[in-house]
Parts: C-alpha cells; structure tokens; sequence
C-alpha cells in the first residue's frame, strides 16, 4: 500500500494509513517491503499518529503492561572477537574493568538484587566466543540455586554453544538463551569479522531444540540503510525469536565505531514501532543505548515496546531504576511482576 502525498500531509487521512498497517499487523499478515519503509521514512509530523497505530497493536497482546529486565555482566572483557561496537572486544581500546567469570554466589546475590527491583527476567550475560565446560559449570550451579529459590524467568548469553551446552543449560532452569543477529547479512562483514551472520542464525536455532525460548534483536545505528533495517525484522519474524531487544548504539570511545551517530530520538521511535507491526505478538525490549538516543522520548517508546532493561547494561550505565519506576507510573503502565 503506497504512502500518497496526501496521505502524508493531511492530518485526518494519515492516522487512517497507519491503522491500515495496525489492522493488517492484528490480522497476522505481513507488511511490505514498502510498507514497512513508509514506517521508517515517515515525516516526523506523523509520529503521533504512527504510535498510535503501534500501541493499538501492542495493547491487543499486551495491554499496559512492561516487562523488566535485569543484566548482570557475569565475565567482563578478554573476548577474542572483533565486534566494532563492543567495548570488550579483542580490538577494544575502551578502558573497562576486565574480569573471569563471577562466582557463583555473585550471580545469585544478581538475582536477589533484580526481584528486589522488581525485574522479572535476570539476564547473565558473559563476553567471550563461548563458554569453556569450567564457566559452564559455575553458571548451571548459580541457575540451579536461583530457580530453587526465586521465581524469576532467567535468560543465559554466553555465546556460541555446543549441543551438549545448551542442553544442559536447558535441564539447569535457563528458561531463555539470547544471541542477538545484531545487524542485516549486507553489514555483518562491516561490524565483525571473527564469526558469520549464519553463526549467530544457528545459535539461536539451537537454543529452539535444546527448548530454551529464543531471544534474538538488534543494533540499530551502526551504518546500515533502512532497507536493511527493514530486512532485520523479517530475519527476527523468520527466525520466531519470542523476546526481540532492540539495541541503539552507543558509540563508546575506544571502540571501532566511537564517535559515529546515525541516529536520532525519533528514528528510534520509527524503528520501534517497525518491529512491532512485523513481530506483532513478540516481546520486543528497548535495550542498550535507550537513555543517550531516546533521552527525553524514552516513554513514548513504550508505545510500541513492552519491556525495558532496567539499571547498567554491560559497559555501560543505565538511567537510575527509580526513574523507569517513575515513568512507567506517569504513563499509566503496570509492571508485569513475573515473566514466568
């Protein structure tokens, strides 16, 4: 359905072409290719109305309510790739604290500190190619306390697997296993160059069989068109990953793509409200990058998202939680306060 001219200058016909889109998202059949690029590619003047259309998609299935999400950064830096966005990667030149994998009582102390914030996902996530056996060990052991313990949904990000990992993260309790596709299959080479865009498409099919739910998203920001973008949510919707974070780079010094800035608050808004008409029924997540590219549009996010990290990320800090807290209160949204 092509975006007219008069559908974008008239104020009473665009909410009717977002709706459109609203209803054949809510009808489960996919928006084109130029669909999608008109969400993209909107006029800032039509934000509102864009959102709107997206909300009425992400009430349909999850009403008002957000999910939270905590990360404890388990093993910090010493990671053999060479993702041109990653402060702990082998080419990184960023000054982070570098540290092996946390013991196993840090890990669960993680988890008490994210029921006490409410978050009803914990997300252990340790740099790195893949886990050895050792860390393995020390992650199922820290998994097996905390189910026993704390009724918290937990996602494991650990990198690439073997079968026999997956399944034992499996029979440990991890109830979700996130390796994100990052960017499209035409930018892969541009981003990293020490594993393949098939390498991460295989991943988190194997996190399916081993019956882990798959959480798999991207990083928006890092040079590629919005064709490419729009290629990214058809890859996320093809590859049936339930929770879907939405990165926006944080250009961090020292890091390969340091300085570079792509984005703008509404674009992000724009790419938001894309995921949300192609992966309708999806939990998809404003993740890194939400305070410095959103700033002062984070609630209008939470339009088409329905799930927000809460505190620091890996590398990098997050706005304080009591603030998330404060603007899902001033928005009328209701914490969702188990993920199980």
């Amino acid at each position: 359905m092509k975006l007219e001219a008069t559908d974008r200058q008239d104020p009473r016909v665009s909410p009717m072409y977002w709706n459109r889109l609203a209803d054949k998202s809510l009808a489960g059949e996919l928006l084109t290719e130029e669909e999608a690029l008109s969400v993209l590619q909107a006029d800032d003047d039509e934000l509102l109305p864009l959102l709107h259309a997206a909300f009425r998609v992400r009430t349909y299935y999850y009403g008002r309510k957000v999910k939270l999400n905590l990360i404890i950064n388990a093993k910090s830096g010493l990671c053999p790739e060479d993702c041109g966005y990653c402060s702990q990667s082998i080419i990184s030149k960023a000054p982070i604290t570098k540290y092996p994998l946390l013991e196993k009582e840090v890990l669960v102390e993680g988890a008490r500190k994210a029921m006490s914030m409410e978050a009803g996902t914990y997300c252990i996530v340790a740099s790195g190619r893949g886990p050895t056996n050792r860390e393995l060990d020390q992650v199922v052991a820290a998994v097996q306390t905390i189910k026993a313990e704390m009724p918290m949904k937990i996602c494991a990000c650990l990198g690439i697997l073997t079968d026999e990992q997956a399944a034992r993260l499996r029979e440990a309790g991890v109830d979700r296993y996130n390796h994100n596709l990052n960017t499209s299959t035409s930018n892969f080479s541009r981003i990293t160059t020490t594993h393949t865009y098939e390498d991460r498409v295989k991943t988190v099919e194997q996190a399916k069989l081993a019956g882990m739910s798959p959480c798999s998203g991207i990083i928006a920001g890092m040079g590629e068109s919005d064709e490419e973008l729009v290629q990214m949510a058809y890859a996320l919707r093809e590859l049936d990953a339930d929770s879907i974070p939405v990165n926006f780079l944080n250009p961090i010094p020292g890091t390969p793509l340091a300085g570079y800035r792509q984005l703008t608050p509404r674009k992000c808004l724009k790419v938001l409200a894309l995921m949300r008409f192609i992966c309708p029924r999806k939990e998809i997540r404003i993740a890194g990058g939400r305070e410095v590219n959103l700033r002062s549009l984070q609630p209008l996010g939470l339009y088409a998202a329905n799930s927000i990290f809460l505190g620091d990320y890996l590398t990098t800090e997050g706005q304080d939680s009591s603030d998330d807290h404060h603007m899902l209160e001033d928005l009328g949204f209701e914490v969702e306060r188990c993920a199980l």
